[in-house]
């Protein structure tokens, strides 16, 4: 994967994670205040936890830091997949914003 080819995955990935905010947040109660910094997205959740997913472009990596630990995804042609052989990025998003808010909340990417 080139530079470039990584930026546009990558982007359209952070794109998706702001889309799913404002959905939920429109559709629920789990007021998810989500900031985007550059390649950084901070979501945090009402009890004061926080996740981050960022982007680690030397790597061609997103990496996302949750209650539940630290993980670093590669796109695999089709999702952003665990390097340690784990879940797919948005079924760890899934299952670490259920934690941290309490709420089962739909992130689809």
């Amino acid at each position: 994967m080139t530079d470039l080819e990584y930026m546009d995955c990558a982007e359209r990935l952070l794109q998706a994670v702001e889309q799913c905010c404002d959905r939920i947040n429109d559709a629920t109660d789990a007021d998810i205040d989500n900031q985007r910094s550059g390649g950084m997205i901070t979501l945090a959740f009402s009890n004061g936890s926080q996740i981050v997913i960022n982007l680690q472009k030397p790597l061609h990596e997103v990496w996302m830091a949750a209650q539940s630990g630290g993980y670093h995804y590669r796109f695999d042609g089709s999702v952003w997949q665990d390097t340690k052989g784990g879940h797919d990025f948005f079924a760890q998003l899934r299952s670490d914003a259920a934690a941290q808010s309490g709420l089962v909340l739909d992130f689809r990417g």
